[in-house]
């Protein structure tokens, strides 16, 4: 297997893009696809990876990312499970402790507030409590962000409070190569990994090598290269902040934008390295910018730069209120493109300016198809 941490494409879901030895990637898969590939082989290589979470025997399989896999492995290696997050997640703890390698699937990440105890105070704890002799080998998918008005319980993007706690480790894929490449990292890992999906991104396309390779935690990707203003994007918004570098080209503003991929453990060092460069730091996040991924990515800059760079700094995320459900709303909640383009500028301009670009067809964000 190859050990993949820095490869040279720019990760925005082109067709096309020169892996780390150099060679053309010319096959282009869906995010889905990725995930579901990632776990086809990782099950396929060990016999003790299991899958098990509410709905992943139901026929749209989880929005595909486990097609087919209930008939090739059976119901003993993929199951579905009671509505009790709860209890599951202490289940996969056990399975893990019992030296299984179990992918606990939750459809969506506001529920896993219910099985904070098993996470924080068991899975998390368990390599410190037993000495470093043993250890919990679990993956934890679970979805976040908006799709047709989701509202105040089911758009919530809480990877933070994951990152808060040491013995967590936390990855944020953005590109279907990610997706795969992350997943068997984590599927391998010795520690017990929160493994966060846009549901938007799954319908992202991109080039994704056939045979199984890792993306290793704690490393960022340079997707664009650029001078005056670094901009860091999470997940869903690193598709936003590539938007974004093209409007702010269009007006001659040099934009680098960054993929932290893996938040916990977290490169800074990428990061500082750019804002040493630029100055100047825009961070979008998927969730609010209190105590957010957004605030520790700006705060750890800070701590590093300041005194040998002068900085600016911003956090983008979600506005402090409910996640609203109407779409007129909804426009207003989330950050875009167009609203990171404009933010960078005023930044370079050290104050408002007024502008913000006219959208452009090509650069509109995928939309959700469903089916939740």
């Amino acid at each position: 297997m190859t050990t993949i941490t820095t490869p040279t494409g720019n990760g925005t879901g082109l067709d096309t893009a020169p892996s780390p030895a150099g060679e053309s990637i010319e096959r282009s898969i869906s995010y889905i696809e990725a995930i579901c590939e990632a776990t086809d082989q990782e099950m396929e290589r060990d016999p003790k990876v299991i899958v098990f979470g509410l709905d992943v025997d139901d026929p749209k399989a989880i929005q595909g990312t486990l097609d087919g896999l209930l008939d090739k492995y059976g119901p003993e290696r993929i199951f579905g499970t009671p509505l009790s997050e709860d209890a599951m997640t202490g289940v996969a703890i056990g399975q893990a402790l019992a030296g299984l390698r179990p992918i606990h699937v939750h459809i969506r990440m506001d529920f896993l507030m219910l099985a904070m105890n098993q996470l924080v105070n068991v899975a998390a704890k368990t390599r410190y409590m037993g000495g470093g002799h043993v250890s919990a080998p679990m993956v934890v998918r679970s979805m976040i962000g908006k799709s047709w008005g989701q509202g105040a319980q089911h758009s919530q993007g809480l990877y933070s409070f994951f990152m808060h706690v040491p013995g967590l480790k936390v990855v944020a894929p953005t590109t279907p190569y990610d997706a795969k490449g992350c997943l068997l990292a984590a599927i391998r890992d010795d520690d017990p990994v929160m493994y966060v999906e846009h549901r938007i991104l799954h319908f992202q396309n991109g080039p994704v090598p056939e045979e199984p390779y890792t993306v290793e935690p704690g490393k960022a990707r340079v997707t664009r290269h650029g001078s005056d203003v670094t901009l860091v994007g999470i997940s869903q918004q690193q598709m936003e902040c590539l938007g974004a570098h093209e409007y702010l080209k269009d007006k001659g503003i040099s934009a680098e934008v960054i993929d932290p991929i893996w938040l916990a453990p977290l490169d800074i060092g990428t990061i500082c390295e750019s804002v040493r460069k630029t100055g100047r730091l825009v961070v979008v996040d998927n969730g609010w910018t209190t105590c957010g991924a957004s605030a520790e990515i700006v705060a750890q800059v800070l701590e590093r730069l300041q005194g040998t760079v002068d900085l600016r700094v911003q956090r983008m995320g979600f506005a402090p209120v409910t996640c609203p459900t109407t779409p007129v709303l909804e426009d207003k909640f989330y950050p875009t493109a167009l609203t990171i383009a404009a933010a960078a500028n005023d930044m370079l301009h050290d104050g408002p300016q007024g502008w913000l670009p006219e959208e452009r067809e090509d650069l509109k964000s995928v939309e959700f198809k469903g089916p939740f």
